[in-house]
């Protein structure tokens, strides 16, 4: 399959044309640098993997709230073929570095390294689907910056899983039949790998070692061009959709501080997680329910928030502050219940205005009440609405990461420049290893056969 064919391919999925022309370019490296190797050279599996935006829902989707997210036109290029014996290789051809490891439930992925996340991949799928399986030759070039809160390490887990999935059929076993029937399940599947769940009768493992949830995978699988998806998870469950602003597009300011949940942001990001778990347990011990999600508890009576109040207020057990427990409440309620459908209704109803509002409203959660934020995205989403941005927000897990700016169209690039003018002029050191883009809300996952 040549450059054009592939470029087609990505336009009529619903990608831009110039994006597509630059996804062309890399899948050209990929599928080299997989012969190079010496693989099959027959039968080769394309996949775009997309990273994506979390527009809103910050720290919502673990405990059961609501996101509203799309996916962006930057992700994997990757090629694969099938291995001759039960090995995996993949090549990172931007990274210039490559690992193999055998196709194994008995994996030990290493913490701290890339290759944990294939082979967390690996392990769950010798685990979950067990009997013969084929390994993969596996090549992949991204334009996706890393550690940035746009859900790279989620996308290298939806790539490697989907050229095993695609290599062994397995969408044909029972065992995934029996449990994934849409992809909203296969976003909750894969969202189970990384954070080491069950999921119905495919049995969990080790994960690696983040307490999230699927928000990121489903972005990546679920989300249509030109729109936002509005999900509530645990289970996912799609609830509308809301076109954006034809006018607008986002500009991406990469805040140059790492957010990497596989090294120093790993412990941060934890404690935001057993912050909502901790709520819902002192909930259960209060009112003697056995409810599954934050989410759940929450709505399970009208009064059932204030009653949660008063449980954290008067709560003597925990080890976390009563304060803090309040504070982690009282951001998840409001993002998930008025900030999230807020905005969508006013998206649908076209009032910017109020869209900016609301997001002002979200960001300022993360600061004051998630604290996950550090003085780079606080300023990023400052100077974005300064220079005119209808609505800017940081996402992502936080504790360094990027900012989103819905800006108008045709002054995205004069946008992008002085956004990132402004931002160096403030953090010189950060600057070094910042970055700033124009995307679309694009498609999801692609997949084609050569």
């Amino acid at each position: 399959m040549d450059e054009l064919e592939i470029q087609q391919r990505l336009i009529s999925s619903g990608m831009s044309k110039g994006q597509a022309s630059a996804k062309a370019g890399l899948f050209a490296q990929a599928t080299n640098a997989l012969r190079e190797t010496g693989a099959r050279k027959d039968d080769l599996h394309y996949f775009f993997v997309p990273g994506r935006i979390e527009f809103l829902g910050k720290h919502t989707d673990y405990a059961g709230g609501r996101s509203l997210i799309c996916a962006l036109e930057r992700g994997f290029c990757v090629a694969a073929a099938a291995g001759d014996g039960p090995v995996v290789r993949i090549t990172d051809v931007g990274r210039g570095d490559r690992v193999e490891f055998g196709l194994s439930a008995e994996l030990c992925p290493p913490l701290g390294h890339w290759s944990n996340y294939p082979m967390t991949v690996a392990s769950r799928v010798a685990q979950n689907f067990p009997g013969p399986l084929r390994g993969a030759d596996i090549a992949l070039v991204s334009d996706l910056p890393a550690a940035a809160g746009l859900s790279s390490s989620s996308a290298l887990v939806i790539a490697v899983f989907s050229a095993l999935a695609g290599i062994n059929a397995l969408g044909e076993r029972d065992e995934y039949r029996r449990e994934i029937h849409s992809a909203e399940d296969l976003a909750g599947y894969l969202g189970t790998i990384e954070n080491g769940q069950s999921f119905g009768s495919l049995a969990g493992s080790k994960g690696v070692g983040t307490f999230g949830g699927s928000q990121d995978h489903t972005a990546i699988l679920c989300c249509s061009p030109n729109e936002l998806s509005q999900y509530s998870f645990c289970p996912v469950r799609r609830e509308q959709a809301v076109a954006l602003p034809s006018d607008h597009v986002f500009v991406i300011g990469v805040s140059g501080v790492t957010a990497d949940k596989t090294g120093g942001a790993l412990e941060k990001y934890n404690r935001i997680s057993m912050l909502a778990a901790e709520v819902l347990e002192v909930w259960r011990t209060a009112s003697g329910r056995a409810d599954a999600t934050l989410m759940s508890a929450a709505t399970s009576a009208p009064d059932a928030v204030e009653r949660i109040r008063v449980a954290l207020r008067t709560s003597t057990q925990s080890a976390f502050s009563a304060q803090e427990l309040l504070n982690r409440f009282e951001q998840f309620i409001s993002e998930s219940t008025e900030i999230v459908p807020g905005v969508a209704q006013a998206l649908a109803a076209g009032d910017m205005e109020k869209v900016g509002k609301l997001v002002d409203q979200s960001q300022e959660g993360a600061e004051r009440m998630l604290g996950n934020q550090v003085p780079e995205t606080i300023t990023l989403a400052r100077l974005a609405k300064g220079l005119g941005a209808a609505a800017a927000s940081a996402f992502g897990a936080g504790f360094g990461g990027s900012v989103w700016a819905l800006v108008e169209t045709d002054r995205a690039e004069r946008f992008r420049s002085e956004w990132a003018e402004q931002f160096e002029s403030r953090f010189p050191e950060s600057a070094k290893r910042s970055k700033f883009f124009v995307t679309y809300a694009g498609p999801s996952l692609i997949e084609f056969v050569s």
